[in-house]
This record gives structure tokens, C-alpha cells and sequence, in this order.
């Protein structure tokens, strides 16, 4: 169990009883691209996780362990510099904490996941807001979660030149067992929604191709449709985000806009629409309906916002072509990393043995499957006495 060895291994580290926080990556069912716009987005908090265990020092500097890369590092306030590796995210945590007045505080930390890198689930806000959840309860801080997500979303721009939106760390803190979450990245509120089928199983089909959030195309995005609201916040007063933005206006100035922009634009736009009608099709129970809407989704983003890859786009071919699979799309970022597919119970262990025998043969690598279930957000998990 991952718990019992990140507390074992801190206890032979430290010789310190720490705090044990527990702290889950994330899938979006739908709603892509959409958080840094304001949008509204529907993730969900998953059964893979970070675990930190983490104690104060007696001293100015913090000494971490990533127990399953077995790297170490120890850094002070004057040590805390941009750079992507799992250190940076640490230092951009506690660089956050210190911008909002708290005193750098030396900590003692080890840590191990579960969750895979590069896959699309999330691992750097679950890093982010493990660390910084399990800091405010060794400091005995009391931070809000909301703090805390804010602060892990300020760590990735800073530190990890990732201009990523709110909803991924706020996922993860913020996350229900059973249950998505429609998020709205303007007024940063949620309502839970429940996911009533028991003969449906999300399945993560990852890729194997490692994506790079921080890298230029990501951001190019954003820059498009930040273009896009300046342009029409010339013509349209009222506009501040595409959430204000209707397809009517987009169409009124596509010749000012220009192509790429237009597109951009108008991709993130009909993403909302998308997702309103998917969170009625879960409350009425028709998860037909909803997975015709993350096949709709897929597309829209290979073609249009052009994030997707030539091997992701196979994976979702394969799962419309198999009739256990309801709906398939890439998920994340973009440009590798996982589909998300809604499956049939009883369908599964076909699809993936149909997956995996078609995946190998046209790209010689193999895929990684992850079954996943919703699941709570972080929290603080009980360390058992050290037994003598």
C-alpha cells in the first residue's frame, strides 16, 4: 500500500511522526480547454493518488524525498527558483505560502504516486495540493482549500511556466466519491453531480506518448483565445472572457478575427454548449446521449483546436467502431497522454485485449489501461503508531 511505505520510509528518514495526506489526480469528463476561459468544466477526483508525508524541521531549509524516483533535494527561501522538475512544483508551493505572509518554515517531506506522469491526469495539481495540504496541517495554518488551489495554480504558472487554469487543482481538493463536479471557473463554484450507473466502468487508455504541458503549443492556445476576447471586446463592450462570447458575435467578425483565432474561439464556445447538454443527459440517465457528446468532443479538438495526435485519434476510431464503448475522447492537454472511454461493464476485458493487439501493431508500443472510479478529494488519512 502506498501510505505504508512513503510513512515507513519517512520514519527511517526523519525519525519524525509526520502528517499523512492523501491527495487524488483527476479526469474532466468534459469541458475541455475551457477552464482557463472561464468556462464551465466536469471533472472528477480519482481512486490514483499522491501520498505526502510531511513534518516541521528545526531549521530554514526543506529536505524532500520522491520516494519512487529515489531523489532527494533541499532547498531554502533563497533557493527557490523556476525549473520543471518535481522540486520546482515543492518550491513553487511554499514560494506561494510565503507570498501570502506566511514565514518560510524549514519541513521534512517524502512522497510517492500512483498516478501516471504524462498521462493526462493531473499529477502536477495533485502534487501541488498534496504538498500544500499536507503543510497547512503540519503548520497548523487552517488554509482554505480554495487557498490552497490558488496557490498550487500561482506554483504551475510560476515555477512551471504551465498557464493553466483553476480546475485541476481544485478537483483534486474539492473532489466527492460517486460523484462529478460541474465547475464554474468564473465565479470558482461547484454543484456535484451525481454518476448513477453501475454497469459502466471509465477506461484510461494511455497512449504512452508523454506530453509537455509547459510547452509552447499549450500556451499558444490560451494566446488565441485571449486574442480573440481583446478583438471582440472592441466591438462588444461587455465581453471579458469567451464565456461571454456567442457564436453569432464569433461569425459577425471572423474576418477580423482571423482564421486560426476564429476557430479557437469558436471551439471553446460550442465546448460549453457541449457540456451543459452533458450534465442533463447524466441527471436524465441517457449515457448514450453523453458518450455521442465525447465523441463529438474528440473530433472538435483534433480538428479544430488541433491538440490531439495521430495515435490518440486511432484509439478513439477503434473504441467508436466497438459497440461496448457508449463514447471515447482524448483527454488533458493534448498532443498524447490518455483517451477517456465509457464502457460497459461486461465489454471491458474484450476492449482491451482488442486495444492493446491493434495499438501494438500500428506503432510497436504498447498501452497502459487504467480503470478508474470517483473518488474524494485530498484529505488527511490516520498514520499508524510506530510499532516498537
Amino acid at each position: 500500500m502506498l501510505a505504508t511505505r512513503v510513512l515507513r520510509r519517512f520514519r527511517e528518514q526523519f525519525q519524525q511522526e509526520p502528517v499523512l495526506v492523501r491527495a487524488p489526480g483527476r479526469v474532466n469528463l468534459i469541458g475541455e480547454h475551457t477552464d482557463y476561459n472561464e468556462g464551465l468544466v466536469l471533472p472528477a477526483a480519482i481512486d490514483r493518488e499522491f501520498v505526502f508525508a510531511v513534518a516541521a524541521n528545526s531549521g530554514p531549509v526543506t529536505h524532500a524525498l520522491a520516494s519512487d524516483k529515489q531523489e532527494a533535494c533541499s532547498f531554502g527561501l533563497d533557493d527557490l527558483v523556476p525549473g520543471r522538475g518535481w522540486q520546482h512544483y515543492l518550491m513553487g508551493m511554499q514560494h506561494g505560502f510565503h507570498q501570502i505572509g506566511i514565514p518560510f518554515q524549514g519541513l521534512n517531506v517524502v512522497f510517492g504516486s500512483e498516478i501516471p506522469e504524462g498521462a493526462g491526469l493531473s499529477s502536477s495539481a495533485a502534487l501541488c495540493c498534496g504538498f500544500g495540504f499536507a503543510m497547512s496541517e503540519a503548520l497548523q495554518l487552517n488554509l482554505a482549500r480554495l487557498g490552497i488551489a490558488k496557490i498550487a495554480q500561482y506554483a504551475e504558472h510560476t515555477f512551471a511556466g504551465v498557464k493553466c487554469g483553476i480546475m485541476d487543482p481544485y478537483a483534486s481538493l474539492f473532489g466527492k466519491s460517486g460523484h462529478a463536479m460541474l465547475l464554474d471557473c468564473r465565479s470558482i463554484t461547484h454543484e456535484y453531480v451525481p454518476w448513477m450507473s453501475d454497469d459502466l466502468q471509465l477506461v484510461l487508455v494511455d497512449s504512452r506518448v508523454k506530453h509537455a504541458l509547459a510547452s509552447t503549443a499549450y500556451n499558444e492556445r490560451r494566446l488565441a483565445c485571449e486574442t480573440a476576447v481583446r478583438t471582440l471586446h472592441t466591438f462588444y463592450a461587455g465581453i471579458k472572457s469567451l464565456r461571454d462570447v456567442t457564436e453569432v458575435m464569433l461569425l459577425e467578425r471572423q474576418d477580423t478575427l482571423g482564421e486560426e483565432v476564429f476557430v479557437k474561439a469558436r471551439f471553446v464556445v460550442q465546448e460549453n454548449r457541449r457540456l451543459q447538454q452533458a450534465v442533463a443527459c447524466i441527471r436524465q440517465g441517457d449515457f448514450e446521449g453523453f458518450g455521442r457528446l465525447l465523441n463529438q468532443t474528440h473530433w472538435a479538438l483534433s480538428k479544430e483546436y488541433e491538440v490531439s495526435c495521430e495515435e490518440l485519434d486511432f484509439l478513439v476510431t477503434i473504441a467508436e467502431e466497438e459497440k461496448g464503448v457508449l463514447g471515447s475522447r482524448m483527454m488533458g492537454g493534448g498532443f498524447g497522454g490518455c483517451t477517456l472511454n465509457l464502457i460497459r461493464r461486461h465489454r471491458v476485458d474484450f476492449f482491451r485485449g482488442l486495444v492493446f493487439e491493434k495499438y501494438v501493431a500500428q506503432f510497436e508500443k504498447e498501452p497502459d489501461f487504467y480503470l478508474v472510479n470517483l473518488a474524494d478529494g485530498v484529505s488527511r488519512l490516520t498514520a499508524s503508531p510506530i510499532q516498537i
